[in-house]
């Protein structure tokens, strides 16, 4: 598994501009090159979820494209991943965006962890997610006013750990309580979503990086 990590998280260090995907800690650098890709992972996520991507976001992710497709599902996914990006436009990315996550009353899939654990929001997943959060010492921007539960803000959570240097075991622990149970689910619908065509590779490359974060984050270190 550890050259599987290293091929997809060496093609996103490689790719990635720090101007598009959110900055690490001031100490970025006393990190492992594995734990910058595994930020940066989560950083792309985080973007593509929380905003439809610009033009520039989407020429970056383009670059996905030149990945070596042989190299199992997770550089398929990346890849498929840049061929959807050079192929969708701004503009009708910003119209599946809203189909998908915001709709006249709700979008075609919620992307929140109480709805997939519960069938509703702002359930007992939210205040666990809550507490855990607090005892992180991080707390939502008050300019913000969606639910902490969101897919988006719980991969920027898992990247500022990362970037903070978290001990393995807390951020295991984060991603089992508040990621792990429903993670797939929501992006393996994402990459079958009716109203999705850029996303729904998104969806795939969301599969496949979960999927390889689970058995990550379950070796011991």
């Amino acid at each position: 598994m550890a050259k599987q990590v290293e091929a997809m998280q060496t093609e996103l260090r490689e790719q990635q501009p720090s101007a598009r995907v959110a900055p690490l800690p001031a100490h970025e650098g006393a990190l492992s090159r594995e734990q910058q890709y595994r930020a940066g992972a989560y950083g792309l996520l985080a973007s593509l979820l929380a905003r439809p991507p610009d033009q520039a976001m989407l020429d970056w992710v383009a670059g996905f494209a030149a990945v070596d497709q042989n190299g199992g599902e997770m550089a398929l996914s990346m890849s498929m991943l840049g061929l959807a990006a050079s192929r969708c436009r701004p503009k009708a990315i910003e119209d599946e965006y809203h189909a998908l996550f915001i709709g006249l009353g709700r979008g075609e899939l919620v992307p929140y962890g109480s709805w997939y654990l519960t069938g509703f929001l702002m359930e007992r997943p939210l205040g666990r997610l809550r507490d855990d959060l607090a005892a992180l010492g991080l707390q939502r921007d008050p300019a913000v006013h969606e639910p902490e539960d969101h897919m988006a803000a719980l991969c920027e959570v898992m990247r500022l750990l990362i970037g903070d240097a978290v001990d393995h075991d807390r951020q295991s622990h984060f991603f089992n309580a508040h990621l792990a149970g429903w993670s797939k689910r929501f992006f393996s619908d994402l990459s079958e979503a009716g109203s999705a065509v850029f996303y729904r590779a998104v969806g795939r490359f969301g599969v496949a990086y979960m999927e390889l974060e689970s058995r990550y984050l379950a070796m011991q270190v």
